[in-house]
């Protein structure tokens, strides 16, 4: 690993060893460039705070460690009345880690607000999904009259959950896979669930961002 910008402290990770900046050594949201997408690559970097975001037109993915992080405790989920009657009337099943790929194939091509493209690309798909078959990644399914039609992935590091992706085909499923996924965690002892960046949604939900050396500290 070499300093590839002083001005802004970025690093070039080196293909031989899956060594990543510590925190004394970031200082935008940025941290370092390069590498690959070797199992025990991606499992170091969630380890250390640092998450993959996109791959440039070079062919180096960016990764990232956001100095406001965004962060959902389990027990602090915001159910509104809407989404409780969603719950209990609508009829979504959900499952866990039934249907991975099938899972982050649909957030791949969901569309957005304020995007024009989606980061998940073949590269992301091949990579979780072999975290998956690893035992680190996992998926909430949430399915209606036997149809997919929501759900979220994510990496299970030690007792903190990072939240990738999440998509919906039908009104609030997103909200009832992530409903589930905070109900697991809370029975399962996960203390947090990493949302990385800001975003309203995700606001109104009842996550909240902290400061990366707060982050850190529950690492």
């Amino acid at each position: 690993m070499e300093l590839l910008d002083p001005t802004h402290k970025i690093y070039l990770l080196d293909n031989n060893n899956f060594i990543f900046p510590t925190l004394e050594m970031m200082d935008n949201d940025l941290v370092a460039v390069g590498g690959d997408f070797h199992p025990q690559r991606l499992i170091n970097a969630y380890k250390n705070g640092i998450f993959p975001w996109f791959i440039d037109e070079y062919n180096h993915i960016h990764w990232f460690s956001p100095q406001e992080r965004m962060v959902l405790f389990p027990d602090q989920f915001k159910v509104s009345k809407s989404l409780r009657r969603t719950i209990n009337n609508k009829g979504f099943i959900v499952k866990t880690n039934e249907n991975f790929e099938e899972v982050i194939r649909n957030c791949s091509t969901i569309k957005r607000k304020h995007e024009d493209d989606t980061w998940i690309d073949e590269n992301f798909i091949q990579a979780y999904t072999n975290l998956f078959k690893l035992g680190y990644a996992y998926s909430i399914e949430c399915y209606l009259n036997d149809v997919l039609v929501g759900g979220l992935y994510g990496v299970l590091i030690n007792d903190i959950f990072c939240g990738e992706s999440m998509f919906a085909k039908e009104k609030d499923a997103s909200k009832v896979a992530f409903y589930h996924l905070c109900k697991q965690a809370k029975e399962n002892g996960i203390k947090i669930i990493d949302c990385q960046v800001y975003n309203d949604h995700l606001a109104t939900l009842g996550a909240k961002e902290i400061s990366r050396e707060e982050y850190f500290k529950l690492l």
